[in-house]
């Protein structure tokens, strides 16, 4: 096999590898049976406005995505975006985890959750979850994130999990400015 799909056998059908847990919810890795989730989230509204367009409209798309996304990110540096469930029930509610993007010099804490499921506090206690797990099980004294300036509630999540807006940054010349966020061993 060749590919984005060379090497990542065990992401195809195994049972969901969790990551973390809180209180509420389970952080797994993504796999290729999560495709409809996957497809649902990334034609969000509110995900296509603040997180961006990727491009995802069928279920192979989606299985694409989750393989040279998250799945690739597993395997490259040890950490990538989670799928989020609930622990009664096991639905699926929306993704958290770290991204290492290029044009940053540290890996980025990122969130998105279906619109059933915003402000009832989940995308905070995934996240806080995330950033400890960074910090303890990783290692890692900075974390980024970064935001489009409109994006007012993922900001207020940032702010309350003590990251500190830091500089408008652009992560491409073609891309708009978005707000960058820190979050360093002392916060």
């Amino acid at each position: 096999m060749s590919g984005p799909e060379a090497g990542l056998s065990d992401f195809r059908n195994a049972a969901p590898v969790t990551v973390l847990e809180t209180e509420r919810l389970l952080l797994s890795h993504l796999s290729v049976n999560d495709t409809e989730f996957i497809l649902e989230l990334l034609n969000d509204p509110a995900f296509l406005e603040f997180v961006g367009d990727k491009g995802v409209r069928t279920l192979d798309d989606a299985r694409e995505y989750i393989l040279t996304g998250p799945v690739d990110s597993y395997k490259r540096h040890g950490f990538g975006l989670y799928m989020a469930t609930l622990k009664v029930g096991g639905a699926p509610i929306g993704i958290c985890g770290l991204v290492k993007r290029e044009s940053l010099e540290d890996a980025d804490i990122g969130f998105g959750l279906l619109p059933a499921f915003r402000g009832k506090g989940y995308a905070i206690e995934a996240a806080a979850a995330v950033l400890e797990h960074a910090r303890a099980a990783l290692g890692f004294s900075r974390i980024l994130a970064v935001t489009s300036p409109d994006n007012h509630g993922s900001i207020r999540i940032l702010k309350k999990l003590g990251l500190r807006f830091e500089k408008m940054i652009s992560l491409s010349d073609d891309d708009p400015d978005i707000k960058l966020f820190v979050s360093d061993a002392r916060t």
